[in-house]
Parts: structure tokens; C-alpha cells; sequence
């Protein structure tokens, strides 16, 4: 298995297969697009369930018990949004809305005539909601400074914008898409969840810049040849580069699904699940932009440049004219660097001698 999946590999970096991934872009803009309305309709209706330390509330911890059924008998008495959750197997959590600090001593002498422990083993923890307003409003500062940092420096590094200009547009879509689910789950967005939130976008990044990296190595002397069009030498990196990202997410996301379903669902570890459900989530949509947004709006992007037309009409004329040499694979695609039986492959592939002295 491993050594079809190399050589599978093998044929889509030389150009043996290629799927038409840029050439199909319409299509994956109207997945995505779909994929966004949906969250935004998830949002718009159901919206996200803001955990206490955005919007303020009180919070308790019963120590060495396993059952929140007596936790949220007490906490629905006090306030509708009591909500109690298994924090791994020894603790109970009961978050609800604000409360004074009377009425929070009265819930935790309850609490303990009700599991039948000390009061010293119920920990409270109140957070106003100033407070609450001012991290909301600290973590929505921190995600516009990485986004302008991240197109500031994908600008600098490509010396292009548009290539920038498609990293953005994946990074929205992954934190857009994510921000749906999560919705969608009722999960409580709580500083963990940032922190997810921030990790899939740094990750989705770095999936986008090893493919754009591949496009610009690949289409560094598009002028001096006129064989392959700027999207087929793109659509040949976004080949090369997916056993990589696939192998890539698969290894990323084995631990963080062990976290999300072990730790979280089965040992009810409450607090890895609003991180692992995000960096879930977000790696593997993450991946899926890498391959099929980000490439694909970098080149329709490209495509409307004057002298990237005009080079792309010279290439398609030269092939018409039957003046340049290209192979086409069994479906009719074009087989960008693939080599050819029995043609001159150029000087280019010729081995270079040193010079004598």
C-alpha cells in the first residue's frame, strides 16, 4: 500500500497523472461558497454559545464527584442558562449567568448538602461582565493583527499580493467554516477555543505557503517558455504537493481526533474539548483550502493580468500551429513536466560539464 501510494506520488510530481484542480476552480468556489453561506445561516440562526469568560458569569467545581445530573437540578433553579459538564472523571463544572456574591455561597452550600461534601471542595469563580467584554474584545484584536502580519509578510516573502490575497481568502474560509461547526455543536467558545482558532489558521498558512512556494518555483521562467500556461504550471504544483499535504494532515489529525473522542467524549476532559474540536475541524478544512481554494483564487487572480493573457493566447496558439511539443493524458489533460519516449527533452535536461581549467 505504502509503495503505490509512492508511486502514485511519483507520477502526479513528474506530471504522469494530474488532476485539473486549477481548471475546475469554478466548481470548488461553488463548494466553498456553499460550505460559507451554510455557516454564516448556522450563525445567523443558531449563534455561538459564548463561554463566562466572554460574557461574564459564575462558575463551580465540585471536587471528586462524576455526576452533573445534581449540579444542574441545582444550578437550572437559579438561572436558565445553568449548564453542568464532567470535567475528566473527578470533577463537576456548573457554569450559569451572573449571580452576587450571596446568592453564589448560597448555590455552593447547596451544592454541597446535595453531593454530600465540604464546601471547601466547591471552588467559585465570578467574572463580570467587563471583564468578560474586554477579553471578547482582546481575542477579536489579536485575529485582525495576525490576518494584516500574515498579508503584510505573504506580500514581502512572494513579492506578490495576489498570492496573499488567496492565503486570506483560505484563512477565512477555515476560521468561517470552523466558527459554523462549532456553533452548530453548542460548544462553549472559551479562551481554548481562541487558541484553536489561531492554531488551525497558523497551520492552514503554513499548508498554503509550501504550495504557493511549489507555484513560484514552477512558474519562475513562464516567459522564456511557451509550452504550459501559468495555471497549468500552478495546477502541477498543487499535484506535487498533495501526497505531502495529505500525509501531513493525516499525521495532525490522528492525535487531535485522539484528544477530541478519547480524552474528551470518553474521559469527559471538558476543557481539551473546546481546543480539539477546533484544531479538528480546522486541519482538515484547513487542508482542503490549501489544495483548493488558495491555488485556485491566487491563479484567477493572476489570470487577469495583462501580460499573464497574453502569454497564456501565444501558448494556446503555439499548440494550435502544432509548433510546440505537449502530451495529453488519457481524459485530454495537458501533462505538465511529464516526460516524453523518444522526444528531445531540451538543453536544459542535458547534464552541465565543469569547466576546464
Amino acid at each position: 500500500m505504502l509503495g503505490n501510494l509512492g508511486q502514485w506520488g511519483n507520477k502526479l510530481h513528474s506530471g504522469e497523472i494530474t488532476y485539473p484542480i486549477v481548471r475546475q476552480r469554478k466548481r470548488w468556489f461553488i463548494v466553498s461558497g456553499a460550505l460559507m453561506a451554510l455557516s454564516v445561516l448556522i450563525l445567523l440562526v443558531k449563534g455561538i454559545n459564548p463561554g463566562i469568560d466572554f460574557v461574564g458569569g459564575t462558575q463551580f467545581v465540585i471536587q471528586d464527584q462524576t455526576d452533573p445530573a445534581i449540579a444542574q437540578e441545582i444550578g437550572s433553579e437559579h438561572s436558565a442558562d445553568a449548564v453542568a459538564i464532567p470535567l475528566g472523571t473527578d470533577r463537576v463544572q456548573l457554569s450559569m449567568g451572573e449571580t452576587s456574591i450571596e446568592e453564589a455561597r448560597g448555590i455552593v452550600d447547596e451544592l454541597s448538602e446535595g453531593y454530600g461534601v465540604d464546601p471547601g471542595d466547591i471552588a467559585s469563580t465570578q467574572i463580570g461582565p467587563t471583564w468578560g467584554a474586554e477579553v471578547g474584545k482582546k481575542a477579536i484584536q489579536g485575529l485582525i493583527v495576525f490576518l494584516l502580519l500574515v498579508s503584510v509578510v505573504m506580500t514581502l516573502y512572494f513579492r506578490a499580493w495576489r498570492m496573499a490575497a488567496g492565503a486570506l481568502v483560505a484563512l477565512f474560509h477555515d476560521l468561517l467554516f470552523t466558527v459554523g461547526i462549532y456553533a452548530l455543536s453548542g460548544f462553549e467558545v472559551t479562551p481554548g477555543s481562541v487558541i484553536g482558532f489561531l492554531t488551525i489558521l497558523g497551520y492552514s498558512l503554513y499548508d498554503t505557503v509550501v504550495v504557493f512556494d511549489k507555484v513560484r518555483e514552477n512558474t519562475s521562467n513562464l516567459f522564456s517558455q511557451h509550452r504550459f500556461t501559468y495555471a497549468e504550471l500552478a495546477n502541477l504544483a498543487v499535484n506535487q504537493t498533495l501526497v505531502r499535504s495529505i500525509n501531513t494532515s493525516v499525521v495532525a489529525l490522528l492525535p487531535v481526533s485522539a484528544i477530541l473522542f478519547i480524552g474528551s467524549f470518553l474521559l469527559g476532559a471538558g476543557t481539551l474539548k473546546d481546543i480539539s474540536l477546533a484544531l479538528f475541524i480546522g486541519m482538515a478544512v484547513g487542508t482542503y483550502s490549501s489544495i483548493f481554494v488558495a491555488t485556485p483564487v491566487e491563479v484567477a487572480l493572476r489570470s487577469s493580468e495583462p501580460r499573464i493573457k497574453e502569454h497564456t493566447a501565444q501558448v494556446l496558439a503555439a499548440r494550435e500551429a502544432g509548433t510546440t511539443d505537449v502530451s495529453y493524458s488519457e481524459d485530454g489533460e495537458v501533462r505538465v513536466g511529464a516526460l516524453q519516449p523518444g522526444h528531445h527533452q531540451g538543453t536544459q535536461s542535458q547534464p552541465r560539464r565543469k569547466g576546464r581549467r
